[in-house]
């Protein structure tokens, strides 16, 4: 039941990205066209990039969510890894673009004069209210889930809130102060957010793909659970993996080697449903020992 919940929040976080995606798309093609302005355009291609990574994150999220099968034993939340690691290249490579076009709008001897600051201002507006309530959405679904895929969809839209605030700035300074150069400076300084965002994202999705062992507190903290439990004599050979936002536990537990096999049979379960308790997350193996005798 947990997990089919965990399964629902994902989704729903990826078909409200998608949604709010082509939303701005629309809205922000509008301003640009207005305007003119270099932030507004950076601001565009952002979230035209979110939209076709978005969608792409919602097949990856319906593909993860479906059960093991004969040639997937350990399920498909991998997908959510790959198109993590995808979504952090495109977003590195769409933050390069921009940051490339700020630099030669601010090294050129013509400059640029911004229009309709107005109009683009009230778009602006409009489209940093719905990215801050799909953030506020997808932050919920992170904590509750821990997924990999809507976190890597989460920094672009983080980014674009910074895109839209600084375009709105830029757009005000141009109005106002008649400083149109701070347009290039603003879409720059985004560029830059979004390929680090995009790097330590890409980051964690390789780490995954690669099998790296889960955080250490999960490790410690299921080490303690079976420590402490009673009828538990030891442990010992306590693995990790992480797959998506899915953690892979194998762990050996050392038992009364007299106590009948149903006696075993029950310490075990109710130790792993702890450990599930404890860390909705996992997918728990537990193999059962004979303990030594003491020397």
């Amino acid at each position: 039941m947990a997990l089919l919940t965990e399964t629902r929040l994902t989704a729903s976080a990826g078909f409200a990205s998608s949604l709010v995606a082509g939303v701005l798309v629309i809205l922000k093609l509008w301003a640009m066209g207005q305007t003119g302005a270099l932030s507004v355009a950076a601001s565009l291609a952002d979230s035209a990039m979110d939209f076709m990574v978005s969608l792409g994150a919602l097949l990856a999220i319906l593909y993860a969510a479906r059960p093991p099968d004969e040639d997937h034993a350990f399920g498909h939340t991998s997908a959510e890894d790959l198109a993590a690691l995808g979504q952090s290249l495109f977003v590195s490579l769409t933050g390069a673009v921009i940051g490339w076009a700020a630099v030669a709008r601010l090294l050129s001897p013509d400059p640029v004069t911004l229009q309709a600051e107005g109009r683009g201002m009230i778009a602006m507006l409009v489209s940093a209210a719905l990215t801050v309530a799909l953030i506020l959405w997808q932050r919920r679904v992170i904590r509750r889930t821990g997924s990999r895929v809507v976190e890597a969809d989460s920094m672009h839209y983080l980014g674009d809130l910074v895109f839209n605030i600084g375009a709105l700035l830029s757009l005000w300074a141009a109005s106002a102060l008649g400083l149109g150069q701070i347009d290039s400076v603003v879409a720059l300084g985004a560029a830059a957010i979004l390929i680090l965002g995009a790097l330590r994202v890409g980051k964690g999705a390789w780490d995954a793909l690669m099998d790296r062992a889960a955080d250490p507190a999960i490790t410690a903290g299921i080490a303690a659970i079976a420590r402490d439990w009673p009828g538990v004599r030891g442990y010992h050979d306590l693995k990790t993996r992480t797959a998506g936002s899915r953690v892979f536990v194998h762990l050996h537990v050392e038992l009364d080697g007299d106590q009948t096999l149903a006696e075993a049979h029950a310490i075990s379960a109710a130790l792993r449903r702890a450990i599930l308790a404890a860390y909705p997350q996992t997918d728990v193996i537990i193999h059962q020992d004979v303990a030594r005798a003491a020397a």
